[in-house]
């Protein structure tokens, strides 16, 4: 009898330091994951939690908090890069805005020391300009800001894009042409019927041909094939690749053409894939390609 109590004894005695090791290395492995969790989150580290333990609860539970640190991670990221990027559309708008503001003061402190006519036509000849182009940057900001919005949708329709682009480069014609940019058009006589908003389409045609008259060494190229893909490109011998591929980029602008708050491909991309399709911008050959396509 003696003999069954102490093999009993045994075999709880065992069982006992086997449940204490594995509370003893559960511990220790929740001590690695709280003291890792509380290292990766406040530095600014891609690495993940290991822990030392065997146990695939422990284990599992490591690999779900691995799982939100990388998407930790990844919001980390976007939000110091739009921290970022804020700041420096902050410094560009200023600028922007602040340019025209100030030439406007000016002329006007000249206007009232002035008593020549022609030199205060002059003056007020250059507050209409400075005016002007102040408009020109509230409303980009205004339409960016519209656009941005997730609250504001786009009501949609049948739209033929032949129409639409033709009626676009008409309208741009006299500029492109003051420029000295005489448009290559090609289009196809196939009907490319698309449900999008014809309003949002024709802003996204203007924005692109605006940015042709930015950047083109004076040619142009439009195209719209069978398959309903849109072509704008252009020679620009004076940008790079890198330039060109910030082109969607909110605020930024490229030294030589600061005329605008940088947000106009930006509008175009975001009304895009408002309407589900796709723009892409390339550079080759000093030649800028923008390519859109809609479902």
């Amino acid at each position: 009898m003696n003999g069954w109590v102490w093999f009993i004894t045994a075999g709880l005695a065992v069982v006992i330091i086997a449940l204490l090791m594995k509370v003893y290395l559960l511990k220790k492995s929740a001590r690695e994951i709280k003291t890792a969790f509380i290292e990766k989150t406040e530095k600014d580290t891609n690495t993940l939690i290991h822990i030392s333990g065997h146990d695939a609860d422990m284990r599992e539970l490591a690999s779900a908090i691995n799982s939100q640190l990388r998407v930790f991670h990844q919001s980390r990221q976007k939000f110091e890069h739009g921290d970022l990027e804020l700041k420096e559309a902050i410094t560009n708008i200023s600028h922007d805005l602040r340019t025209p503001l100030t030439a406007i003061y000016g002329y006007l402190r000249l206007l009232k020391t002035e008593d020549c006519p022609e030199t205060r036509q002059n003056y007020l000849s250059a507050i209409e300009d400075r005016t002007k182009a102040l408009k020109q940057l509230t409303e980009e900001l205004f339409h960016y800001t519209i656009a941005a919005s997730d609250t504001e949708e786009l009501p949609l329709e049948k739209v033929t894009v032949n129409g639409v682009l033709e009626s676009c480069i008409l309208s741009y014609y006299a500029v492109l042409t003051q420029h000295n940019i005489t448009p290559q058009i090609s289009v196809t006589d196939k009907k490319i019927e698309r449900t999008l908003n014809e309003n949002a389409l024709s802003r996204i045609f203007g924005n692109i041909i605006n940015n042709a008259v930015k950047y083109s060494d004076g040619d142009l190229a439009v195209s719209l094939t069978e398959d309903g893909t849109i072509t704008f490109s252009n020679h620009a011998a004076g940008l790079t690749e890198v330039q060109v591929g910030r082109f969607f980029d909110r605020f930024y602008t490229v030294n030589t053409a600061r005329k605008s708050t940088g947000l106009g491909l930006s509008i175009a991309k975001t009304l895009t894939e408002k309407m589900n399709g796709t723009i892409s911008a390339a550079y080759e050959n000093s030649i800028i390609t923008i390519r859109i396509s809609f479902p």
